[in-house]
């Protein structure tokens, strides 16, 4: 197995001339730009979907106006396991890993004030909820040794040769944790209009890899190649505000909407930059801070309540602006142009049920999300390594999948739920280019190795999540 990281390089044209390292194309996606929806069983059970629903702390993941539904306070705290399996095939060959987390996945509570006037506005309540998950991946693709990539070398006597490098596999690797904390208010208005705004503090650290594995065919040694800027690591903190309205259209429908700011980053990062010595090669730790902006979202939602004992609901989830880097240099100005130019507004539905009978509760729920990027074409290499333009959909990240079911129990004012929920998604993974001109290629100890071509992979991902939730009511 690679010891180091996958991460993916190519994609617009203009991108791909700097070749700089995609792994912070997809960070500034799959992390920065989409928080943690890991909620109470319950939240999860139904795949997230409560948008018009609330009445407990998860709802300041959707819709903080459904704080004001509550009636009763509410503390609860949800284990998570996840069970994770990449499965990356490329010529005729796949590789798997198997990665298992366990966590503290979600706290939350809810804080009732009845309001003991004649006012319509009959609650104020305050709610606050945590939410964890790791940040963990690893994708290794298997070798394809019609790749051949030639170096010009000099041997032990100081002669010229031409060496040919076989690729022989490359891995992605990402360490980490990503948490956001929501503190927010949500007001009831005589039971039929339901207000609400929150905070939201995220924070997130990663520690990132990319790595090769090439074969010389002069000496038949193999040898592990780190991609220029990496490993990096990056500690961020950021900063987001959602408001939003539930309001009762009848006893039995409910519609909901909520917006959220986009999330303004300050990203400290330390990254590794090679460079030839006098003795090979060598390298210097360099740090860095950024500043990025996730894009704006707003939620629609739509709730059918026809009894005490059924409740349906539907969020649709619209990303409203596109990823930004305030631009300190070609770097930011290059991700920027590339977010332009390739980044597709988040889309996201989401739908979730609850039946009870008596004190059980059965739940189930499903969500899609879009693929964040628009198909578009780059050179890549064959199986039988020859090299050409293709155009690729669902290139770095794919559309994801989610299905969801659970079970609970109301002893009163105490309760339990559990809920599985599987995580699904494919997309094709791009590694490998680099330019020797800019210094972009992946260093060992002795030489350096670029190509201007990609390798691309096909990953399937697949997630089992299982959750465990204790709550209290009072």
């Amino acid at each position: 197995m690679l010891k180091k990281s996958l991460v993916v390089l190519g994609i617009s044209a203009a991108y791909f001339v700097q070749a700089q390292d995609i792994s912070t194309i997809r960070n500034s996606i799959d992390v920065y730009s989409n928080t943690p929806m890991i909620g109470s069983s319950k939240f999860n059970a139904m795949a997230g979907s409560n948008g018009a629903l609330g009445g407990d702390a998860t709802s300041l993941m959707t819709n903080p106006a459904g704080l004001g539904v509550a009636i009763a306070g509410d503390v609860s705290a949800t284990l998570f396991l996840s069970n994770t399996k990449n499965t990356s095939s490329l010529a005729g060959s796949s590789t798997d890993y198997k990665l298992n987390k366990f966590t503290l996945g979600n706290v939350g509570g809810v804080a009732t004030i009845q309001l003991m006037t004649e006012s319509p506005w009959k609650f104020i309540n305050i709610g606050a909820n945590l939410s964890t998950q790791s940040l963990e991946n690893y994708v290794e693709s298997p070798g394809n040794s019609n790749v051949v990539i030639s170096k010009n070398l000099l041997d032990s006597n100081g002669n010229p040769v031409v060496g040919n490098l076989s690729y022989l596999g490359h891995a992605y690797n990402r360490y980490g944790n990503q948490t956001k904390f929501n503190l927010g208010v949500g007001a009831n208005y005589n039971n039929s209009l339901y207000l609400g705004a929150s905070i939201n503090m995220h924070y997130a650290e990663i520690d990132q890899y990319d790595s090769a594995l090439f074969g010389l065919n002069l000496d038949g040694s193999v040898n592990t190649f780190d991609k220029q800027y990496t490993p990096f690591s990056e500690k961020s903190n950021g900063f987001s505000a959602t408001v939003g309205v539930i309001g009762k259209l009848s006893n039995q429908f409910r519609l909901g909407a909520s917006i959220e700011t986009p999330t303004w980053w300050n990203i400290d990062r330390v990254f590794r930059e090679y460079y030839d010595g006098s003795n090979g090669i060598n390298y210097d730790n360099y740090v860095e801070d950024r500043n990025f902006r996730s894009p704006m979202k707003a939620t629609v939602s739509g709730a059918f309540v026809p009894n005490k004992n059924f409740a349906i609901n539907v969020d649709y989830t619209l990303g409203l602006t596109k990823p930004k880097y305030e631009v300190q240099g070609a770097a930011e100005r290059e991700l920027n142009s590339f977010f332009s130019d390739n980044y597709k507004n988040l889309s996201e539905v989401r739908v979730g049920a609850e039946y009870r009978i008596k004190a059980f509760r059965i739940r189930g729920g499903y969500s899609y999300t879009s693929s964040p990027f628009d198909a578009f074409t780059i050179s890549s290499y064959s199986n039988a390594g020859v090299a050409g333009d293709n155009s690729y959909s669902n290139l770095i990240l794919g559309e994801r999948n989610t299905i969801g079911a659970g079970i609970g129990y109301d002893f009163g004012n105490f309760y339990v739920d559990a809920a599985y929920q599987n995580v699904s998604s494919k997309y094709n993974n791009p590694f490998l280019r680099g330019s020797a001109d800019l210094g972009t290629g992946y260093y060992s100890g002795d030489f350096d190795v670029n190509t201007p071509t990609s390798v691309v992979s096909s990953v399937k991902s697949n997630r089992d999540n299982f959750f465990l939730t204790v709550g209290w009511k009072f």
